[in-house]
């Protein structure tokens, strides 16, 4: 099923938009303390998780508190980035009016900058989801990961250097939040390019001085035991975060969109398209905490600003109202979407033909929803 053939008239359309914005109107008006304890808690968790991690790596010739130290530490880096750093980015808890975990004010513990990654993540993928040629995380601008993305030799290696993005995440991030196209292309000064580079490089810095010269300084005789402890934490989370990315976007059943599919896109029409170019991860609580429950990615792309926390709670309502208007809801086990998203690689680095491109049908000419969630509400 495509967006072209989904089977829903206008109307359809528009009344799923409204049963959507329904449910997001009911957890807005509920959001209250037992929201607030949950990310207060998750933060507590992790600063705690950090701390006893870095303290145990103080000893960390010994290959038992290096081991747990590592744990520890990887487990505080995949909850500072994923449930914490990315949902707060996105402006899920600034209702709060608490500056210390505020979209505006929050700097998290990655090589890009928090102002850079907004811009290509909130501004761009969250407004134009998988549509090919808009929303440049298909593929990142070197993975090929759609048939109407033009192939190239290149891909052909591109499962090898997907495998080596896993490991270094972070840094193929802040390297993409640049935008370097867009200055190859006229459409960023190469001022501006200055300026982020310089921001880039002052964090990646920070970043680089914390976890492989200040830490492993204070370890003494353990130095270098600490410093591999950290680049493993890094490494643990950057592939973690690269997998629950990939699942969400990229497994059998996803749904990708030209330009044309787009052209005169409602709020509701928004919506679907969120609907069908997503996909959840089926699993524990605790996987959907650790991947910053990006594992409800469907949920996510319909609400980037609700709570996260409230995401398992209204995945049934949005199931539901998928059976009722006879569209999918892709969901699966972990291993399951990690092999379908890695099937995906697999199979756009070898040319492939454009799939056809189907308008849905022509109606009056509408103004296209073409801005992000949080100023539709």
């Amino acid at each position: 099923m495509t967006y072209a053939t989904a089977r829903l008239s206008d109307a359809d359309i528009e009344a799923l938009g409204s049963e959507l914005d329904r449910i997001r109107a009911d957890v807005v008006a509920s959001r209250g303390e037992r929201d607030a304890s949950y990310i207060h808690t998750v933060i507590k968790v992790q600063r705690g998780l950090e701390v006893g991690g870095r303290t145990l790596l103080l000893g960390s010739l010994l290959p038992p508190l290096w081991l747990a130290g590592t744990a520890m530490l990887s487990a505080a880096k995949i909850l500072e980035n994923m449930e914490i750093g990315h949902n707060v980015l996105h402006g899920q808890w600034d209702w709060m009016r608490d500056p210390e975990i505020h979209s505006t004010t929050w700097e998290w513990d990655l090589v890009t900058p928090a102002a850079a990654w907004k811009h290509t993540h909130n501004d761009l993928h969250h407004t134009w989801t998988n549509v090919v040629g808009r929303d440049r995380d298909i593929g990142y601008t070197i993975i090929r990961m759609s048939e109407d993305q033009a192939w190239r030799p290149w891909h052909l290696a591109q499962p090898a250097y997907n495998l080596l993005l896993a490991a270094v995440f972070e840094w193929g991030i802040a390297l993409f939040d640049l935008e370097l196209d867009d200055v190859v292309h006229g459409r960023k000064s190469k001022r501006e390019l200055f300026d982020q580079v310089r921001a880039v490089l002052g964090k990646a810095i920070r970043q680089a001085a914390k976890d492989y010269v200040l830490f492993p300084l204070l370890s003494g005789p353990s130095a270098v035991p600490t410093l591999v402890a950290n680049l493993t934490a890094n490494v643990v989370r950057n592939v973690w975060a690269h997998t629950t990315i990939f699942c969400g976007h990229f497994p059998d059943g996803v749904e990708q969109f030209t330009v044309a599919e787009v052209d005169g896109e409602t709020r509701g029409g928004w919506y679907l398209r969120q609907l069908l170019g997503s996909a959840n991860i089926d699993g524990s609580r605790l996987l959907h905490v650790l991947s910053g429950n990006l594992s409800h990615q469907i949920e996510h792309h319909l609400f980037p600003d609700l709570p996260s926390n409230r995401y398992a709670e209204i995945a049934p309502q949005v199931r539901a109202l998928c059976g009722r208007f006879a569209l999918p809801y892709t969901t699966g086990p972990l291993y399951h979407q990690a092999a379908s998203a890695w099937k995906r690689v697999f199979r756009m680095a070898f040319p492939s033909h454009p799939r056809p491109s189907h308008p849905r049908p022509s109606h009056p000419r509408r103004e296209a929803a073409a801005v992000a969630p949080y100023a539709m509400a």
